[in-house]
């Protein structure tokens, strides 16, 4: 099975709970495929935890799910070692994040000091615990949700952590016609429980280091830099995409030219997934702020404003 019919087969999976959203699961299985995390941010009833969960039920894989509040503690995460009395020894306990999909619903609602132990395994795929190295095993992919309008109670994410997510995602309404056939698909039936795996985790890791071989030209890499260096030199923009953000927006080109059966990027896949990669990576100036706009907004100028260098295949 080539990586596009898997990708289908994804797609059509999520499509029977995710209704008029084909756009929004391609990106999701891009990261996927890439080996990136997902953060989906929008209000609540939108489909975010949903998509998260069908996705996982869609891959024959480990998962667990999080919900994250004020009074969740780092060893909540990770796990703890405990004194075993019939073994008279101490035992590690595992946390949820040793899984492969891992949704952390509501993440802006834990404390500072708990997303920072959630860092350490995005980043890192690994977990220190008094003193002791666990490893987490692959694939290892956090599907986040937080709601933005909902402030109360709330710590918003740093922007070292959100550097961490691969591409942001705001789900938005359906409209009439997909939110209709959202009811009628659920009259007496969920129709999650008709979701199959299509997908094993030994073949995501396999298809993950084919997307890491894709080609890439030199032209392409030179656009990816000019994008990047214009959110950095843009008066509405105090803080633009860091070179973290540069690679994970060459990674998403990849997934997004493998997903179409080529085996070298394209410059309109890298406009494809640019706004994505860089929308929550960027914080808005007193300027940018001033004039209400989003940076949704800045970046499509930016993204219009950057010319596309002419397609190269050549010299692989």
């Amino acid at each position: 099975m080539t990586v596009q019919e898997y990708a289908v087969k994804l797609r059509s999976n999520i499509s029977k709970i995710i209704k008029g959203k084909d756009d929004k699961i391609d990106l999701v299985i891009m990261a996927l495929l890439s080996g990136g995390h997902v953060l989906l941010d929008d209000v609540p009833g939108t489909g975010k935890t949903v998509l998260a969960k069908a996705l996982a039920r869609s891959i024959d894989a480990g998962f667990s799910r999080i919900q994250f509040t004020p009074d969740l503690l780092p060893s909540d995460i990770t796990g703890i070692h405990f004194f075993n009395m019939k073994e008279q020894e101490f035992m590690f306990r595992a946390g949820p994040v040793f899984t492969n999909i891992l949704l952390a619903d509501e993440i802006n609602r834990a404390t500072p000091r708990t997303q920072s132990a959630l860092l350490q395994c995005m980043e890192e795929k690994q977990v220190t615990i008094d003193g002791e190295l666990f490893l987490i095993d692959k694939p290892f992919i956090v599907l986040a949700t937080q709601n933005p309008v909902e402030t109360a109670g709330t710590y918003p994410l740093p922007e070292a952590q959100l550097d961490r997510f691969m591409i942001s995602i705001s789900m938005g309404y359906p409209d009439r016609a997909d939110e209709l056939d959202i009811l009628m698909s659920r009259d007496h039936v969920n129709p999650m429980e008709n979701i199959m795996p299509s997908i094993h985790t030994d073949e995501l890791v396999a298809i993950q280091k084919e997307v890491e071989s894709v080609f890439v030209h030199r032209t392409v890499y030179e656009y990816i830099v000019s994008l990047v260096e214009a959110t950095r030199n843009n008066d509405r923009i105090e803080l633009g995409v860091s070179p973290r953000g540069a690679l994970a927006l060459a990674r998403m080109s990849k997934a997004a030219a493998y997903v179409e059966g080529r085996e070298y990027v394209l410059p309109r896949d890298v406009a494809s997934v640019f706004i994505n990669v860089a929308r929550h990576r960027i914080v808005l100036s007193a300027q940018g702020r001033m004039y209400n706009e989003s940076a949704q907004d800045i970046l499509t100028e930016i993204l219009a404003s950057v010319k596309q260098p002419k397609p190269q295949t050549e010299g692989r």
